[in-house]
């Protein structure tokens, strides 16, 4: 089993910042897993935001790519989401997710809710003046 717990989430105002975390424990869990997240707002599809391997490769939705940074920490079990030049179209509860199977993220890596067997609670971020 792997659980994640998401945290970091609040309330900023359009232009701000947020640094969301998700720690992952468990048996299964190990730093071969590919970390992402993901979003969702109300009466929306949940959405891809960004992937990080083990070694720290990185992919992104386009339209994020600008102002998001996925990072992680193998030595925390941590994965982080660094959000800047917030708007409010961001608003939405955010998702740390886990593919035990591993693999490689290249720059072109782009994943589908149904590729990550294991997700957290999620962490609730709006962006509002």
């Amino acid at each position: 089993q792997v659980q994640l717990v998401e945290s970091g989430g609040g309330s900023v105002q359009p232009g701000g910042s947020l640094r969301l975390s998700c720690e992952a424990s468990g048996d299964a869990y190990s730093v071969h897993c590919i970390m992402a997240w993901f979003r969702q707002a109300p009466n929306k599809e949940r959405e891809w935001v960004a992937a990080i391997d083990k070694d720290s490769a990185t992919s992104y939705a386009d339209s994020l790519k600008a102002r998001f940074s996925i990072s992680r920490d193998n030595a925390k079990n941590t994965l982080y989401l660094q959000m800047d030049d917030l708007k409010p179209e961001d608003s939405a509860i955010y998702y740390c997710a886990a593919d035990l199977r591993g693999g490689h993220v290249w720059i072109g890596y782009r994943p589908s809710p149904g590729d990550f067997g294991y997700w957290g609670q999620g962490t609730q971020v709006t962006v509002s003046s």
